[in-house]
């Protein structure tokens, strides 16, 4: 634990249990809100190709993880750390002119 709060500048073991509830909340929820995405642009499970509705689903779940990741870091009291976090992780995939 003592490595993560070092390599991530956190103080607390508080910090780390909240930053890893906001983790598993914002996984678990993007992974539920790519459904009815998907189905509001026209893609069922049943009547779409496999290949096809798997990727479109994991594309849509990429922003959506995003988004959420800041708003439950904002709710958990993490919202600096989840900001700095989302910077970084855009700035590696090249993605790093939005916030200039």
């Amino acid at each position: 634990m003592e490595k993560l709060k070092k390599r991530w500048g956190i103080e607390s073991n508080f910090q780390v249990i909240m930053i890893f509830i906001v983790f598993a909340v914002t996984g678990s929820a993007a992974a539920k809100l790519a459904e009815p995405v998907t189905a509001m642009i026209g893609l069922e499970r049943e009547i779409t190709n496999a290949w096809l509705y798997w990727t479109i689903r994991i594309l849509l779940i990429f922003p959506i993880y995003q988004v959420l990741l800041v708003a439950f870091g904002w709710l958990f009291g993490q919202f600096q750390f989840f900001w700095n976090f989302e910077k970084k992780m855009l700035r590696r995939l090249g993605l790093g002119f939005i916030f200039k």
